[in-house]
């Protein structure tokens, strides 16, 4: 289970529950095939998963999953993540996530091609291995359609935040 939410102002601009069968097929590489729910306001719209996980060389953390939905909507997310150890337990964790459409979806605001590039820097406290707090900054930038349908809706193109949040393993 994969979960991500954003919350602004008191109410929630976006989220999403993956829910995930993931199968070894080496020893540092997973294929992920489930189902993705996008919540917020609007539509929820659902999508079938498959993607890979995996430590890259360099111990580059790497997921990339694609996404097929409704109208034959297809869509896709690579991200890359390191963890520089600063203590056995603080660790600093920078990353970056793409994402891509096939085709543009003005009814959700989604453009074709490369949409949203994210950046960030996660700094986070491992009590153990299973539970994990972290506050970072990450800034956000929309390309092409995808940046003129947030414009038009009055949103910004570029956004830079403060993040919080709880790793949980289980």
């Amino acid at each position: 289970v994969r979960s991500e939410g954003e919350r602004s102002g008191g109410r929630t601009e976006a989220a999403d529950v993956e829910v995930l069968y993931g199968r070894s097929v080496s020893p540092w590489w997973d294929v992920l095939v489930g189902v993705k729910q996008d919540l917020g306001p609007g539509d929820s719209r659902t999508w079938a998963a498959l993607g890979i996980q995996g430590l890259a060389p360099y111990k580059f953390e790497t997921s990339a999953t694609a996404y097929v939905g409704e109208g034959g909507q297809v869509m896709a997310t690579a991200e890359i993540e390191y963890e520089l150890l600063l203590t056995n337990r603080l660790i600093l964790q920078p990353l970056l996530e793409a994402t891509l459409a096939a085709k543009d979806d003005p009814r959700h605001g989604t453009g074709s091609g490369l949409n949203k590039v994210e950046a960030g820097l996660r700094l986070r406290y491992e009590f153990n291995r299973r539970f994990a707090p972290y506050i970072g900054i990450s800034h956000e930038r929309l390309f092409g359609d995808t940046a003129d349908y947030h414009q038009a809706a009055g949103e910004r193109a570029r956004d830079t935040r403060w993040v919080a949040g709880v790793r949980v393993w289980f």
